[in-house]
């Protein structure tokens, strides 16, 4: 049971943590382009490579509180559901290459982030 309590109180965080950074991304690029959903999915799987390998090779975590920041917390602050939704709309709009542009970077950048996330982890 406790395991679910460690999954809401950081998946709160990590709502609140997307929220936030959505906001100052946007603020900072505008939204003509979903710059912040990108920003965030990036560092998601930086942040799920990096406390992944760190959790389990290099720190001792409690086993619920390393499920809550991993489920919750990332779970809570990246936004796949938006990617896809954003993805969708863009190519809707007429707009495939910006929409390809978009899928390919998310994907591409955010499965390198995980493993630049892993390696810097073991690197400690």
């Amino acid at each position: 049971m406790l395991t679910y309590l460690w999954i809401a109180v950081f998946g709160t965080l990590g709502c609140i943590g997307r929220y936030g950074m959505t906001r100052l991304i946007q603020g900072l690029l505008g939204n003509t382009f979903p710059y912040a959903t990108l920003v965030i999915n990036v560092s998601g799987a930086f942040l799920m490579g990096f406390l992944f390998v760190a959790t389990l090779e290099r720190l001792t975590v409690n086993p619920q509180l390393r499920t809550g920041i991993l489920t919750g917390f990332l779970g809570g602050y990246t936004t796949f559901s938006t990617y896809a939704m954003e993805s969708l709309t863009l190519a809707e709009q007429g707009e495939t290459g910006r929409a390809l542009l978009y899928m390919g970077l998310s994907n591409g950048v955010g499965i390198l982030a995980a493993f630049l996330g892993a390696f810097v982890a073991r690197a400690l």
